[in-house]
């Protein structure tokens, strides 16, 4: 565990109850988030791949311009 998390838990342990339950349940759902995303993500490499070809294809032909 890291000195930061370590340091958070100490606080959190001086809550009320209810207080660390939200907490628990805040950081949890986070948690599930971020493993959303990179589910996803990890599910569309070959999409990106794809849309990656088809920029540079473009842009090879000469079809882009600056932003």
């Amino acid at each position: 565990m890291t000195k930061l998390l370590e340091k958070a838990l100490q606080e959190v342990v001086k809550l009320p109850a209810a207080d660390q339950d939200a907490m628990a349940a805040i950081v949890l759902e986070e948690l599930a988030s971020e493993q959303r995303w990179a589910d996803a993500f990890a599910k569309s490499q070959d999409q990106l791949a794809t849309l990656a070809q088809e920029a540079l294809a473009e842009y090879n032909a000469g079809r882009t311009k600056p932003l």
